[in-house]
């Protein structure tokens, strides 16, 4: 790709420190200090903001910089986990090309019993559902039975998840449902819980799609008594992944079941009309079937984690992965219809 002009959208406090080494770099903004670092490092020119509850330095900084396109590491605007999809909007209105997910397929992933009903007209499996909407109780169609898990309903990366977020009874249900809806203040989705491997499968592209090798996170050491599920300590706290045994790597997979996956994993990134890149997030039960959890577009893009690992594993390696991001974002265009969409 080109040497080009970056705008890079950034959370406040995440500006990635100026000389900074890498073994110095805190996991809060590993991320953005891996993206800037190698961006410069291809040579391209690069203008940092934080953006937090205005959009004014936005438009400042396109007409002094005048980017060739926006990186987008935002994940919320405001602290609002469900605005991120209008400053993506607002940077179309402003004819400006941006990296990651458009505003419709960060609107239909976000809220997951949407996407769940999405996934379902496309014929596409994924767990049986209730939502429990704010200040409601819990009252479980009959097709749902225990163990059930809670989750958040528009909260992505694991937030509000813990080993409590799998219950076996009408007492912990309405316990963990009142959890989410205090603690995040959200409505809350009660999913059927699949017992099995926890996969991801990285899809890139917007009309063409590549996608990545199906990764899995593996939990060697949890004892026996533990629900084997992505919470927030196993994503985020490094001491509890290494007492636990937790990692990600390529799935041990026979061919055709990885490939089936795969397929899975595509047909989820056309029906909820995705964009850029996205993860694609799996339960496969005891016996083999696989199930979408979720659909996470602008997944986590530090150099070792899922996303990156599982890209390069493809023959794409980080700094390539970064400029083909930029350069499909350049190429997006708004209003594209997704059914247009064909496969790589």
């Amino acid at each position: 790709m080109k040497k080009s002009r970056v705008l890079v959208l950034l959370h406040r406090n995440l500006t990635p420190k100026e000389g900074v080494a890498a073994p110095e770099v805190k996991p809060e903004w590993r991320m953005e200090w891996d993206v800037v670092t190698h961006l410069r490092k291809r040579g391209h020119e690069l203008m940092l903001i934080e953006v937090h509850d205005d959009l004014t330095p936005i438009r400042q900084a396109l007409d002094e910089f005048r980017p060739n396109v926006a990186f987008n590491l935002l994940e919320a605007f405001d602290d609002v986990v469900v605005f991120d999809q209008n400053v993506v909007s607002y940077l179309e209105l402003l004819r400006v090309p941006y990296t990651g997910c458009n505003p419709r397929g960060l609107t239909l992933a976000r809220d997951k019993a949407l996407a769940r009903k999405l996934l379902a007209y496309h014929r596409i499996p994924s767990p049986d559902f209730t939502v429990v909407g704010l200040d409601r109780k819990p009252v479980l169609p009959k097709r749902l039975g225990y163990p059930l898990i809670v989750k958040s309903l528009t909260y992505e990366a694991s937030a509000g998840i813990s080993q409590a977020s799998v219950v076996a009874n009408e007492e912990q249900l309405a316990k963990r449902v009142k959890f989410i809806h205090d603690t995040l203040v959200t409505p809350a989705i009660v999913e059927q819980y699949v017992d099995g491997r926890e996969l991801y499968v990285g899809v890139l592209g917007n009309q063409r799609l590549k996608v990545f090798p199906v990764w899995e996170m593996t939990f060697d050491k949890m004892q026996g008594q533990n629900w084997r599920i992505a919470t927030e300590r196993v994503k985020w706290n490094v001491n509890y992944q290494k007492r636990h045994g937790i990692d990600t790597a390529e799935a041990d997979l026979p061919a055709e079941v990885a490939a089936r996956i795969q397929h899975l994993a595509k047909r989820t990134y056309r029906a909820l009309e995705l964009s850029g890149y996205a993860r694609i997030d799996f339960r496969v039960d005891t016996v083999g079937n696989p199930y979408v959890i979720e659909a996470n577009p602008n997944p986590q893009l530090a150099e070792q984690e899922d996303f990156a690992r599982s890209a390069e594993k493809a023959g794409v390696a980080y700094p390539v992965l970064l400029e083909r991001i930029m350069s499909l974002g350049v190429r997006w265009q708004p209003g594209r219809i997704a059914s247009s969409l064909t496969a790589e």
